[in-house]
């Protein structure tokens, strides 16, 4: 069995180069590889292409690497709580491609299948469809995606063991399950990891097929966007 491990953040991003373009798991924070994004931040490497659900908050997640400007596109559904992100987006300095949430998920997913692209309905008669060829099925109009090209794409599970096999807790699972296996290599940050034969079969939500690099982060904020309590009696 091939053991997948990598000492940490820092070693799990090596060869990230200015340039490429980068799948990132989460919906808004829940779910996001914070070690990873904060070793990308450290590194410098700029000019990055990163596909998300969105971008975080202004001071954390995402939202660390735009204020470094080390973002030229983002390939998002939501521009969310992100105030930096919308500032860049509407004054020109930051590349914004819009898509529809379902679009995202499936270009993901026909990524990580070996699907090169596919018809959807979503979109059509709006600028997302500019461009693109169209055609009908069952005389609804549908118009055709392609997959994600992604250099690496970088995913959060709740357990993992040495060969890479994956277990995701809750609604973290979002965006980090199509995105494994997307891209050329997969990194996988783990809060916890185990050695094979722990983790059980039926519970596995990606196999370890599809992941390259795999760590232990060493600390988990899991920061919430918005907070809403109702006071004490």
């Amino acid at each position: 069995m091939i053991d997948k491990r990598v000492k940490n953040a820092k070693e799990a991003i090596d060869g990230i180069q200015d340039g490429m373009t980068l799948m990132l798991g989460g919906f808004g924070l829940c779910g996001i590889p914070e070690n990873s994004i904060n070793a990308l931040v450290e590194s410098d490497v700029k000019d990055l292409t990163c596909i998300s659900n969105n971008a975080g908050v202004d001071d954390f997640g995402l939202g660390l690497l735009l204020h470094k400007r080390q973002i030229k596109k983002m390939i998002s559904s939501y521009v969310g709580e992100n105030a930096e992100f919308e500032r860049q987006m509407l004054s020109g300095e930051l590349e914004v491609e819009l898509t529809p949430q379902g679009t995202l998920a499936e270009k993901c997913r026909a990524a990580q299948a070996g699907i090169p692209a596919f018809y959807t309905p979503a979109g059509f008669g709006t600028e997302v469809a500019e461009g693109k060829e169209v055609k009908d099925f069952k005389g609804k109009p549908h118009i055709l995606e392609h997959a994600y090209e992604a250099d690496y794409s970088i995913v959060k599970a709740w357990k993992g063991d040495h060969a890479g096999n994956l277990i995701f807790k809750g609604s973290a699972r979002n965006f980090n399950h199509p995105m494994a296996g997307a891209a050329k290599i997969t990194i996988a940050e783990v809060e916890e990891l185990v050695e094979p034969g722990e983790l059980d079969p039926n519970q596995i939500h990606i196999p370890g097929i599809m992941i390259q690099r795999i760590f232990q982060g060493e600390k988990f904020e899991k920061r919430i966007e918005q907070r809403t309590v109702r006071k004490k009696d």
